[in-house]
């Protein structure tokens, strides 16, 4: 199938922020990690608390007349402009760490919104946060490229390190180690909290996004150029290169590998997907979505900057992937077919999807500020979850007891 040509970024704005979190059907138990590869480096140790007890519970905002629709169970509000990111702690879900447009990043606890301490000294809007595996540290990273760890039981941070504008962070499955990649096209890797470092150099263009495999030992990263590096975190070397006809013709948006890291799946702004067999770097198939939206009178090309693939992911407990598409589209595709299984609407853009751990049961949320879960199985939605008054940027789900649903969106109540 052949590559089509895709849109630019979307810029999301907004007033007044809330989190919120949403009781959701029983899914599965946790399942991670494989073992622990070395990745030889040191330790070291930091300083900063500031902290500030505080909770809200799910009622926000008036409404004219009616009242909106409010399924969550709990509302953090401390954000004073648009969220761009949320994550669970991963040894107990019971903390999140939000980071926003108004250039702060807090750690609060999910269970009743209230506020653990505030990742101070930011300066520009934090757009990365994350625990790491065993949530001893947390990760707060700003546009600017100022990178904050912080010790989540002592409150207090412990590193912090500036690097180019940041596109993109993510922690080790194993480890206290931290990748990062930025719009000069490095891809930066350090242990925490010694600050050991490893840089990746790329094509000078930005490095758009990128993940560690579950072994641990490599990373894929892909660029702004359309090319894919998949990376050899030891050595620091390019085991395979995916450019050309093999790579994508538009800059990468987002990447997703399955769970024993044999395969990977590549979306792009050129609105196709490619399914990668990452032993062999090679193209397995291509998955291409025609957009569904209508056409623009005039140019072909703002048709085709209506759409492009803006998340993916694999399924754990049956061959199926799920990519979601700015134009609503939510295609499941069959693996061992290579073929479109199931395509499913949404109202508007979809932001973000992610596959419960353990069930064929796929999450989106989308530009309509709604959470949907859907059977990946039959292509039915099988639950929609409201609350935000604005567009969902970023969720977390929790695989764990209860089947919470953390999510945030750009604006707070209506």
């Amino acid at each position: 199938m052949e590559p089509a040509e895709g849109p630019d970024a979307v810029d999301f704005h907004g007033d007044e922020e809330i989190i919120e979190v949403v009781e959701l059907g029983p899914p599965g138990p946790d399942d991670l990690a494989d073992e622990m590869e070395d990745v030889d480096f040191d330790e070291e140790e930091g300083e900063e608390p500031e902290a500030e007890a505080w909770e809200t519970e799910d009622e926000e905002g008036g409404g004219d007349g009616m009242e909106p629709q409010d399924d969550s169970e709990v509302t953090f509000s401390l954000h004073s402009a648009s969220v761009f990111c949320v994550s669970l702690d991963p040894k107990t879900n019971t903390l999140a760490v939000t980071g926003g447009e108004d250039d702060k990043a807090f750690v609060w606890r999910v269970s009743d919104g209230e506020l653990l301490f505030e990742c101070t000294g930011h300066k520009d809007s934090v757009t990365c946060a994350g625990f790491s595996h065993d949530s001893v540290f947390v990760a707060t990273g700003d546009m600017s490229g100022l990178i904050k760890v912080w010790r989540v039981d002592a409150k207090e941070e412990v590193w912090s390190f500036e690097v180019g504008d940041l596109e993109w962070m993510e922690w080790h499955p194993q480890a206290h180690v931290l990748l990062a990649g930025t719009a000069d096209g490095n891809s930066w890797m350090w242990k925490i909290p010694s600050g050991d470092c490893k840089t990746f150099q790329g094509p000078a263009c930005p490095a758009t996004c990128g993940r560690i495999l579950p072994d641990g030992k490599r990373a894929v990263v892909g660029y702004e150029d359309g090319t894919m590096r998949i990376w050899d975190l030891k050595q620091g070397t390019s085991l395979h290169v995916l450019k050309g006809q093999d790579g994508h013709q538009d800059p990468l948006t987002c990447l997703a590998s399955n769970k024993d890291g044999s395969l990977i799946l590549t979306g792009s702004v050129d609105c196709n997907a490619k399914l990668v067999n990452c032993a062999t770097g090679k193209v397995v198939c291509v998955f291409k979505m025609e957009s569904t939206a209508p056409k623009a009178p005039g140019s072909e090309s703002e048709e085709a900057e209506s759409n492009s693939v803006e998340s993916l992911g694999f399924c754990n407990v049956m061959p199926l992937a799920a990519v979601g598409y700015l134009d609503g589209t939510l295609a499941i595709y069959d693996l061992s077919t290579q073929s479109l299984r199931h395509k499913c609407q949404h109202e508007s853009g979809i932001v973000q999807l992610l596959w419960e751990e353990s069930s064929a049961v796929v999450y989106t949320c989308s530009l309509d500020g709604a959470v949907r879960l859907w059977d990946a199985r039959s292509g039915k939605m099988i639950s929609e979850y409201r609350g935000h008054s604005a567009e969902i940027l970023d969720f977390a789900v929790n695989n764990s007891k209860g089947g919470s649903l953390w999510l945030k969106s750009t604006c707070g109540a209506v």
